[in-house]
């Protein structure tokens, strides 16, 4: 099992500009052997320039976009950024890709969130295309290219093709978890639970096979949440809640918010269902409040060292191939502290298999 980790201001420093202390926890982490690096885009900072800056600074640790969003981007754009982000890490580039939802595609990119799996679907073939370095002649459901009775032609593309350029999806429901297998490299999945593994890896495994292919031909990557060490386990629950709270209940609109869909399949449908309605009603303590402590501790690893050595054991069992981790701690080197225990109590664990 390997470890991952964010990369960008929002995650680890207190302002949004320190771009130095972004940069320094992951030359460490990749000095300490993390294997991989991701970038987060939302509504704030993109998710590609920063690789590139963190491309020019690194040298062995891969680098991900966790993700980029498709419908904000033509798939051809998508191409464009993924080979130049490629070529100047070195082939340590991986593309992830999501739909997002309709709170930021709509309601920031005035893009009509329609027809998502297939937008992903076609975006992916498209991708594809284009970093094989073939003609780019494409006609689906949701892109005609070229434009059909326009005056552009066919075009290839004018830099070396990549054609084992790995794409990674972020995605969620069943119908999603099943285009995952079938097409990617890689699965990235947040709301996860270890205990409820199968409900994400049958579908991704049904997708693989229609492919021809096995779960095993897949990297399983799944947010683990906040790291934290402390006999005073309490005290690690309660500053995770309002995230878990937002995530319920901001993340979407009360149509579609894919990550609570994911907690009522896993059998929280109450805690779920309730939290959204009081963060609606803008009852945020009374929401924060009515996250259960188990819910925490299934979707970080924190508490004692045993606490998270078994949580770890746990993610292997399932078939989790590498953690997405976001060590706690006030300061950098108090982050790395904890990352560096993080990373010698995986190799333990790895050495038991």
């Amino acid at each position: 099992m390997k470890l991952a980790i964010h990369f960008g201001v929002t995650t680890y420093t207190s302002s949004n500009e320190d771009w130095l202390s972004a940069l320094d926890y992951v030359v460490e982490a990749e000095r300490l052997g993390v294997d991989s690096a991701w970038s987060v885009e939302t509504w704030g900072y993109d998710g590609a320039t920063p690789l590139a800056y963190l491309a020019a600074k690194t040298s062995s640790i891969r680098l991900g976009t966790g993700i980029l969003q498709v419908g904000t981007r033509t798939p051809a754009l998508t191409a464009m950024t993924a080979m130049s982000l490629a070529s100047l890490s070195g082939d340590r580039f991986m593309l992830g890709l999501g739909v997002s939802g309709p709170q930021v595609i709509e309601g920031w990119h005035g893009v009509r969130f329609a027809r998502p799996l297939q937008r992903l679907r076609e975006t992916v073939e498209i991708v594809r295309r284009v970093t094989r370095g073939e003609r780019l002649v494409y006609h689906g459901e949701m892109y005609n290219v070229p434009l059909p009775e326009g005056e552009g032609k066919a075009l290839t593309s004018s830099v070396p093709p990549r054609p084992n350029l790995p794409i990674y999806l972020a995605t969620l429901g069943p119908n999603s978890l099943d285009l995952s297998g079938e097409v990617a490299e890689g699965w990235l999945g947040t709301s996860f639970i270890a205990e409820h593994a199968c409900m994400f890896f049958d579908p991704i495994a049904a997708g693989a096979a229609h492919a021809g292919r096995a779960l095993a031909d897949l990297d399983l990557l799944v947010a683990a949440g906040v790291v934290a060490f402390s006999d005073d386990v309490e005290s690690l629950i309660a500053p995770r809640k309002p995230g878990l709270a937002f995530t319920l209940g901001a993340m979407g609109s009360r149509q579609h918010n894919f990550y609570n869909d994911v907690f009522q399949r896993a059998g929280y449908a109450d805690v779920a269902l309730e939290v959204q309605d009081l963060w609606f009603k803008k009852q945020r303590e009374a929401a924060v409040a009515r996250i259960p402590d188990e819910l925490v501790l299934k979707t970080n690893l924190i508490g004692t060292e045993d606490m998270v050595r078994e949580r770890l054991r746990v993610h292997l069992h399932v078939g989790v191939n590498t953690l997405q981790v976001n060590p706690d701690g006030e300061t950098l080197d108090k982050r790395l502290a904890t990352l560096a225990r993080l990373i010698e109590l995986v190799k333990e664990i790895n050495a038991e298999t």
